[in-house]
């Protein structure tokens, strides 16, 4: 987290860990707030990749499991970058600042997945940076978001994943970037030296919250985050990436593409990620296991995301035998520890 940021964010009551905002005095209010009004979060536990280059929209279709040829300055999407074997190495949420993409992921995964990223540019005619602190990013959701980003930012994005800018941010005539995420939530990223001043006037209508907050707005939406516990745990499919548009099955090959295809096409997917909610001891964890009967001592499935829930428990996203969630109970770390509670996701399962 740029300094200057975090010395800001302190000074409006952040309590800050690992360059990461926790809360800002009063979590249990802030979930609710999360759920129920109007909130704005500081989203530093990610972190940016920036591709630039003239062949950089070539180097990474041919990386990325999404059709990066879609990614315009006024549509983002989500993405993932697998092993040779098909496994999901990191995902992320990527958009165009003139000619440049950036690729967005958790903070942990900057440094690594740059370096593999760069170990394929060879001849082509791109580069490969870590984003810095080119800009801050903000998390904006909840009934008035609409309005806000209205009045203070520009005309919002008109449909999901769109984008407005108002230029490139390496001008200093550049202050907003806007992705719609959902029907009232928005990612706006914004020039370092207009930070505080957006802030400022978000917060006078919008909760402040902890980042745990929009990571768990990412949980009921559905979108899962490869962290570093879970890295080649899952081929796409198997976390719905290819039901949020992360997974392009018409353009042409990247790494662990033929995995990929073989189990959309020959129908092979046995396993599937579905949202839960569970009362357990404490938060589970990326990559905790989890059982049942039908698997005869075998874990029956992955934890993928977790975080404290508005009204008590927990809320998950979770990898799981298709026939497990189908018949049996599911339960979290044991075949006698709490049982999962699924829940309807946002949008349909096959």
């Amino acid at each position: 987290m740029n300094q200057e940021w975090q010395t800001f964010l302190t000074t409006q009551g952040a309590q800050i860990h690992d360059g990461v905002v926790q809360h800002f005095g009063d979590a249990p209010a802030e979930r609710v707030a999360a759920r129920d009004n109007t909130m704005l979060c500081d989203l530093s536990q990610f972190g940016t990749i920036r591709v630039h280059g003239e062949e950089a929209q070539n180097f990474l279709q041919n990386l990325l499991s999404s059709d990066v040829n879609a990614v315009t300055p006024a549509a983002a999407q989500f993405s993932s970058f697998n092993t040779a074997k098909g496994r999901v190495l990191a995902t992320f949420l990527i958009w165009r600042g003139g000619n440049d993409h950036f690729l967005q992921l958790p903070r942990e995964l900057v440094a690594p997945i740059q370096k593999k990223l760069s170990m394929y540019v060879l001849r082509t005619k791109a580069k490969v940076e870590n984003a810095g602190d080119a800009f801050v990013s903000l998390g904006l959701s909840g009934p008035n978001a609409n309005a806000l980003v209205k009045e203070l930012v520009g005309p919002p994005p008109e449909v999901v994943m769109a984008v407005a800018s108002t230029a490139h941010f390496d001008t200093q005539q550049s202050h907003f970037t806007v992705i719609r995420l959902g029907e009232q939530r928005f990612q706006i990223n914004v020039a370092p030296g207009h930070a505080a001043d957006l802030w400022k006037k978000l917060s006078g209508a919008a909760r402040p919250v902890g980042s745990p907050c929009w990571d768990w707005l990412n949980i009921r939406a559905g979108i899962p985050v490869i962290l570093p516990q879970t890295q080649e745990a899952f081929v796409p499919q198997m976390t719905n990436l290819d039901l949020i548009g992360a997974v392009n099955f018409k353009k042409g090959c990247y790494p662990g593409q033929e995995i990929v295809a073989r189990m959309q096409y020959l129908g092979k997917n046995k396993r599937r990620m579905y949202l839960a909610h569970v009362f357990s001891d404490a938060l589970p964890q990326p990559g905790d296991e989890l059982f049942s009967t039908e698997m005869e001592g075998q874990a029956c499935g992955t934890v993928v995301n977790a975080q404290t829930a508005p009204g008590g428990g927990y809320d998950l996203l979770a990898v799981v035998q298709i026939a497990s969630h189908d018949a049996y109970p599911v339960h979290l770390g044991a075949l006698t520890g709490a049982r999962l509670q699924f829940e309807p996701l946002p949008y349909p399962l096959p």
